[in-house]
């Protein structure tokens, strides 16, 4: 079986003979078609992703079909297409218990600490598959991504009507965007790159789209008649970034990080108790937001044509993946195709 691994840090090595994969009780064997690029590949191949252990089997933005399965309550058939949740949960620890299986005190997320999708073929549990029919390939390998943003959004609180400051206008950021928009809230896009600013008005649908490099504070200050945003979402993974986001919180108002970073961030207490602010993380999503995320895309809400900027072929990805690290190549969303 071919399949590509990050052996080290800035290393992969194409394999034709992987072992196949086992089908366990309550799996299924899915056979890898699409294969999304993301931060958590670029981190892992640079050497900044937390929790990481080499060599590993990158990707965990993943759409295939079906090959083989067994009797389901989900009532998935051979065949099927369908995109993977790869965050496996354990179901007994207190977050599984609440709901929250997206922190899960047992995570393991498939590409970060177990062997992801780089590969033809691999064994996942059942309960991990959505069905996409309805859906292309290139649409179900993104519910994933769009995923994070969903449940960054609903995290949040934010209602229809209300205003969203979104940092980062990076994959995730986008998503969240897209999704923040979907609720019916009005978002304020905000990134140093003014070529990704454009592009936050014109897919995101972005109201207003501010410079963090060009007075941010007084911009923001201006445009919510200096009451500043409800609500801020930060997709940076930048320590500054997150760090300043706590002066952008409107009194009462909510900050949520989904992007993140390997450090400590620090804040000014006075400042964050006259405001009341709430702080809060976001991570991963649930089967929930993977399911608003298929139906804003099934219902033609979200259009990744200009989303997924790069592609290639499965053979290929080894000679482009440097590519793919050099922001001048204007990478947003990077996709792998095997036949």
């Amino acid at each position: 079986m071919k399949g590509i691994i990050c052996e080290e840090i800035g290393r992969f090595v194409f394999r034709e003979d992987l072992e196949e994969p086992q089908m366990g009780e309550g799996e299924a064997i899915i056979r890898i078609r699409r294969i999304g690029i993301c931060g958590t590949d670029l981190h892992a191949y640079r050497g900044n992703q937390p929790y990481f252990i080499y060599p590993r089997v990158l990707g965990h933005e993943l759409a295939g079909t079906i090959e083989r399965i067994g009797d389901n309550r989900e009532g998935l058939r051979a065949g099927d297409q369908v995109s993977v949740i790869p965050y496996l949960h354990c179901g007994h620890c207190r977050a599984c218990r609440s709901g929250k299986t997206n922190c899960c005190q047992q995570m393991k997320v498939l590409g970060v600490h177990l062997d992801g999708g780089m590969r033809e073929r691999m064994a996942v549990p059942v309960s991990n598959l959505i069905r996409t029919e309805g859906l292309t390939l290139e649409q179900a390998a993104m519910l994933e991504p769009l995923a994070i943003g969903a449940h960054a959004v609903r995290r949040s609180g934010l209602q229809s009507g209300d205003q969203v400051l979104v940092i980062g206008a990076g994959p995730i950021g986008l998503g969240v965007m897209a999704m923040a928009g979907y609720a019916g809230a009005k978002v304020i896009a905000m990134d140093v790159n003014e070529e990704r600013l454009e592009f936050c008005k014109v897919w995101a649908k972005a109201e207003h789209a501010v410079n963090a490099l060009q007075e941010p504070k007084e911009r923001i200050a201006r445009l919510t008649e200096g009451s500043f945003p409800a609500f801020v979402i930060d997709a940076t993974g930048n320590a500054s970034s997150m760090e300043n986001a706590f002066e952008l919180v409107g009194h009462g108002g909510t900050l949520t990080y989904v992007g993140l970073v390997k450090g400590t961030i620090t804040f000014n207490d006075p400042d964050f108790h006259a405001r009341e602010m709430t702080v809060q993380g976001s991570r991963n999503a649930t089967r929930e937001d993977f399911e608003r995320v298929l139906a804003a895309l099934a219902g033609g809400s979200i259009d990744l044509g200009s989303y997924i900027t790069h592609r290639c072929a499965f053979e290929e990805m080894i000679g482009q993946f440097e590519g793919w690290l050099l922001p001048e190549t204007g990478v947003i969303k990077a996709l792998v195709e095997l036949d």
